[in-house]
């Protein structure tokens, strides 16, 4: 995958004649690598927003109607109602961070698991599904959807692993992986999201959704019968608002921070601002304590070097590791604004908050733009999918021209 605008955009205009029927019907089948033909292939795009889920569903429309490109956009609102709901319980993203840490500890105490987990994600389990899903995984960056779900199934309930060491093993490989589509899906496999119904891998449902490839012995997978709903007894975290955010001032001396969270900073205008230092910060390293994929990291900086281009800018590399060094390089440019793309739930958004002291006590604002799409999407991510679907039709009205 070449990490640009302009490669995703002719992706998902070859991909426009297979966003109706074709899609329905043949999405849930995972044909392996190199094969996967039924679905777009558009999510590491679009979790960069080098392509843009307004763009996707608005050319779904219009070349399928409402009816027949349902299914294609039901799929692209789930990333934003993942990413809304954990806007919404940010509580569940520290807690998730807190107990992988407490899962590594474990390993390192734990000389049996740690073999169980090391065999596991190097695709020596015996179960050959599973191991191919794996070597997928590390390999090219990508799962099919379904596969996902089959893998943190077995993973959880099969395997018997902490559920967090597999989240972030995807999150670690996973060129599309994101805070919030990461940890929820997890979640949701496990019973912890849609609380007591769990998602259970089923033997012929793997040999039918993998076209014959593979052929589960029922034997083999653990009967799931309830999930992990009693590691948390408390139950989900209240409801909070929505963060409140400051938008960029024009005529305020200001510095343009790219990052991979929205790689199309050019739809804001942001000449029309007093920019004064324009930096690139790499953020694939936070997703763990982990080494994290060469594939994702590589995609990373093809993402923000285009991004740059594009805005004509020649940017300076800022550190991820430190903190410090987003107040220092603002306030060495002379700005009393820093500008960027709206920071969604995650590693940056906890290496911002670290930030923030540093840039109260330089005098410097962190601004923020938001997508419509996420405006529109978020107030309804409160509970289940099933709200925000029924929602769909006004949240179209609100985005999409015309």
């Amino acid at each position: 995958m070449i990490p640009t605008r302009a490669a995703g955009e002719r992706l998902m205009q070859d991909f426009v004649p297979r966003m109706g029927r074709r899609y329905a019907n043949g999405r849930n089948t995972d044909h392996g690598p190199g094969a996967h033909k039924a679905v777009s292939m558009l999510s590491p795009y679009i979790r960069r927003r080098l392509v843009l889920e307004s763009d996707t569903v608005a050319a779904a429309m219009a070349a399928h109607g409402p009816d027949d490109a349902e299914k294609f956009v039901q799929e692209v609102v789930w990333r934003g109602y993942f990413k809304g709901w954990l806007e919404r319980r940010p509580q569940v993203w520290a807690s998730y961070r807190t107990g992988l840490a407490n899962d590594l500890a474990m390993l390192d105490r734990d000389r049996r698991l740690r073999r169980d987990v090391e065999r596991a994600m190097a695709g020596q389990t015996g179960l050959d599904y599973f191991d191919a899903w794996a070597t997928e995984l590390v390999e090219t960056g990508y799962v099919h959807n379904h596969a996902r779900m089959w893998f943190a199934s077995i993973w959880i309930f099969t395997l018997g692993l902490p559920w967090r060491l597999g989240a972030d093993f995807f999150y670690r490989h996973l060129l599309d992986g994101d805070a919030a589509s990461n940890t929820l899906g997890w979640r949701w496999v496990a019973g912890l999201h849609t609380r007591g119904k769990p998602y259970p891998a089923d033997a012929q449902n793997i040999a039918t959704y993998t076209a014959g490839r593979f052929a589960p012995r029922r034997s083999d997978l653990a009967e799931v019968t309830q999930g992990l709903e009693a590691t948390e007894p408390e139950g989900l975290p209240p409801v909070l608002p929505l963060r409140a955010i400051t938008s960029p001032k024009p005529g305020v001396p200001t510095a343009l921070l790219l990052t991979d969270e929205d790689c199309r900073l050019e739809d804001f205008a942001p000449q029309r601002l007093d920019l004064r230092s324009v930096a690139t910060l790499c953020t694939s390293t936070m997703r763990s304590v982990l080494p994290v994929s060469d594939l994702v990291q590589r995609f990373e900086t093809g993402a923000l070097a285009d991004a740059a281009a594009r805005i004509g800018a020649d940017p300076v590399a800022l550190a991820p590791g430190d903190p410090a060094a987003l107040a220092k390089w603002a306030r060495a440019a002379g700005a009393s604004q820093i500008a960027t793309a709206y920071v969604t739930t995650g590693p940056l958004r906890d290496w911002l908050d670290e930030a923030a002291p540093m840039l109260a006590e330089a005098g410097i604002t962190l601004c923020e733009w938001q997508r419509p799409w996420d405006q529109a999407i978020w107030p309804h991510a409160t509970a289940g999918f099933f709200k925000v679907k029924q929602a769909i039709p006004r949240i179209l009205a609100e985005v999409l021209p015309g």
